[in-house]
């Protein structure tokens, strides 16, 4: 997952550049995570894992885009004087403010101007973030739930960053290989010969504080104009990504792949099932990417082309990533820093192992104050208060940072926080809320829509019947079943 928005809220674009903007949105630091999991689970199991997993997605992302409409049409259905309270009512004759209009028509057309009526009301204009449609939909106890499972998947996000960004800078910087090579290097073993004293581990904790140094005052302001650093960071992302695989599809070409994956290693599916999950991790961010595309007519068929093309792209990266390498590192980048065959030129070596700097660090701040906003919001709405200037300014942002440093502090085991985040909360983020937020929007569209039952409205999810909601529920439960049980008994 990319994180952050990279839209403009005031701001409207092309299908075309809405492509680009959720393509960007999907692919993120899981991306880099795949080749070692891959490699772990075997290329098999890894890839049915991570093709069931985009196609699942994609129906969540679907999901969403209806709930979407159906927010807008239940906002918009609230401004009539006819609706007094959406929570008091289970019925409403509604009559329409076009009623002039109608009344003015042929009575043999009323029923075509009801339909267009409802179409118009279900067009996507307002931007309606997914915490907007849980108060909408939800109810109080649900909504609590979904900020608590949205701040937890957060801070996982926020503990990957800030041990991502200062595994890379370590591994860049340490130059003291020993005997059994670069590798199988120990977390105890020195930096520089020259500092026997100064462990590795000890030089990444040095990191991680100065990431916190530097990053973490952002999170005590608010990050605006933001356009054209999310452009780097996107031409940073896409360069980086084709060249590893262009580089790695060049190599095993010349028959210098090193690479003897397994076909399927059960023990290591959690892994590479929660790997997965956050490798597709963007529906709490499509709102503000798909709302402001000009043209939303052809907007599922869009989306379907983004998941198409991101399994696409994982899958070569990772299966190029196995095949080449015999241990590729949890990071992928770093593989092309090391001094082992094959060597690519020092300036792409520098470039790749970076690459994560860059992209996370640009990152950091967008993510570390939506989930500010959003602890913010989660402690507003249960002690109904306004809070103070002091516990604004600074409570809340060091509640955001102190978690996710205090993490990489613990561990640097990129691979183990991408699949934990992924496996729980995001699990419950990609698949139970997209599902229970379109089957709850159905029923409140129902009550207070009532002449929309039945008629086809815009933006409404190709997997329409009820099944698939309860089928994305169930997957998403019996995932996490398996998952606990796969880590209970394979437990190392």
């Amino acid at each position: 997952m990319a994180g952050g928005d990279l839209t403009d809220p005031g701001s409207s674009y092309s299908p075309t550049v809405g492509f680009l903007y959720t393509f960007n949105l999907i692919v993120g630091t899981g991306a880099l995570t795949l080749p070692k999991a891959f490699a772990e689970a075997g290329y098999v199991l890894g890839i049915v894992v991570l093709t069931c997993i985009g196609f699942v997605s994609y129906i969540a992302a679907t999901f969403v885009v209806e709930a979407m409409s159906n927010a807008n049409a239940i906002l918009k259905a609230k401004k009539f004087d006819e609706i007094d309270s959406i929570s008091q009512e289970t019925h409403v004759e509604w009559t329409p403010r076009e009623h002039d209009v109608i009344e003015r028509s042929p009575l043999i057309e009323e029923q075509n101007v009801y339909e267009e009526r409802d179409s118009r009301m279900f067009h996507i204009k307002e931007r309606v973030e997914m915490g907007q449609m849980a108060a909408l939909f939800y109810t109080r106890v649900g909504t609590y739930l979904f900020y608590i499972c949205l701040v937890v998947y957060l801070y996982g996000d926020l503990s990957i960053y800030a041990t991502a960004v200062p595994k890379t800078l370590r591994d860049v910087a340490c130059t003291f290989i020993n005997g059994t090579g670069p590798f199988n290097m120990s977390e105890s073993d020195p930096c520089w010969i020259s500092s026997p004293n100064l462990s590795r581990m000890n030089v990444y904790r040095i990191f991680v504080a100065c990431f916190a140094a530097l990053l973490g005052p952002f999170l005590f302001f608010n990050v605006q104009k933001t356009k054209y650093l999310q452009v780097c960071t996107s031409l940073t992302r896409w360069g980086s990504l084709s060249m590893m695989i262009i580089l790695a599809a060049m190599w095993l070409a010349q028959g210098r792949g090193h690479g003897e994956p397994k076909l399927v290693e059960l023990s290591n599916f959690s892994s590479v099932f929660g790997i997965s999950v956050y490798a597709f991790m963007c529906h709490h961010s499509l709102p503000g990417v798909l709302t402001p595309i000009k043209r939303k007519n052809r907007i599922h068929g869009l989306v379907f082309g983004d998941f198409f093309s991101v399994v696409a792209l994982y899958l070569l990266l990772a299966l190029t990533g196995i095949f080449l390498y015999k241990e590729p590192r949890d990071l992928y980048t770093l593989n092309f820093f090391d001094t082992v065959d094959p060597v690519a030129p020092d300036f792409i070596r520098y470039f790749l192992a970076l690459f994560p700097v860059f992209t996370l660090s640009s990152t950091f701040p967008i993510v570390g104050i939506t989930l500010r906003n959003n602890i913010r919001t989660l402690f507003s709405s249960i002690t109904k208060q306004e809070f103070s200037w002091g516990v604004e300014k600074f409570l809340f942002p060091l509640i955001t940072l102190i978690p996710p440093l205090s993490i990489a502090m613990l561990t640097n085991e990129v691979q183990f926080l991408v699949g934990f985040t992924g496996s729980y909360a995001g699990c419950v983020i990609q698949y139970i809320v997209p599902a229970t937020l379109l089957y709850c929007s159905r029923r409140m569209v129902a009550t207070l829509i009532p002449s929309s039952v039945g008629t086809k409205l815009p933006y409404q999810s190709p997997f329409k019947h009820v099944f698939w909601v309860w089928l994305l529920n169930l997957w998403a439960v019996a995932a996490i079943i398996i998952i606990t049980i796969n880590h209970i008994v394979y437990r190392k």
